[in-house]
């Protein structure tokens, strides 16, 4: 699809920041909550509004200048509301276990339903034309008549791919059980925010990063034994930039 034309303006072009995303969306909100929660500062529920906005305003302003709808980028924002419901109106920490594991538990959900769409996630998420040369590779299955045996191995990665979500819901709760524990609206429910929102990288967003690196290596290792094509080979980097020079 071709964007229409612009006055003298290009639209603008997304590039990954996960060095920026890490600061405004996990470090900074955390200093805030552990640091700034007393009544000598910012207040409990200040020093939750202020911590709540840095990953709110971030998302909004990724969306609205890239012009760009991310489904798993819109549940992190609505998690970032419920965050700051629950704790602005002092609900029971429980609630914040269960929001915890609700929202990467409705993407393997969603995973798995999707299976039953015209538009598997497995293939927005890794099996997609931005990463790999779709083409190439249907051509090549259909060449060795494979693709049967490929679909059965989409499948797999499918259940796989919705198993990290499924990994990351129930580590959510226990994290959230085991740290949170103070009432909401206090400063030592922040400050437990604060170290909950810490230790859920390291402890869940690391290993479901390498659950999901793992699954895409099956993916290539599937696409390399049933096509017989090298990696470069199917890579969509380069078939862009010869496009992008056409």
């Amino acid at each position: 699809m071709i964007d229409p034309p612009t006055q003298g303006k290009k639209a603008a072009k997304h590039t990954p920041r996960p060095f920026i995303d890490l600061l405004v969306s996990i470090l900074i909100p955390s200093v805030v909550l552990m640091k700034f929660s007393n009544e000598n500062s910012l207040g409990a529920s200040g020093a939750l509004i202020i911590a709540l906005a840095f990953p709110l305003i971030w998302g909004l302003f990724e969306f609205l200048k890239y012009k760009k709808f991310n489904f798993i980028a819109l549940l992190g924002l609505i998690s970032t509301l419920l965050t700051g419901g629950i704790g602005l109106l002092a609900l029971s920490t429980q609630w914040l276990a269960i929001k915890e594991a609700a929202i990467p538990g409705l993407i393997g959900i969603a995973v798995l339903l999707s299976t039953y769409s015209r538009y598997p996630l497995i293939r927005t998420l890794l099996y997609n034309p931005a990463v790999i040369d779709i083409e190439k590779i249907t051509q090549k299955l259909v060449e060795n008549d494979r693709t049967e045996a490929f679909e059965a191995r989409l499948l797999n990665a499918t259940y796989m791919l919705s198993g990290t979500f499924f990994f990351s819901s129930g580590m959510n709760y226990v994290l959230a059980k085991w740290i949170v524990v103070s009432p909401t609206g206090s400063i030592a429910f922040n400050e437990e925010l604060g170290q909950l929102t810490l230790l859920s990288y390291p402890v869940i967003a690391i290993p479901s990063m390498l659950m999901m690196m793992m699954i895409f290596y099956y993916l290539w290792r599937t696409i390399s034994s049933l096509t017989g094509l090298a990696l470069d080979d199917v890579l969509a980097s380069k078939d862009l930039k010869t496009k992008k020079h056409e």
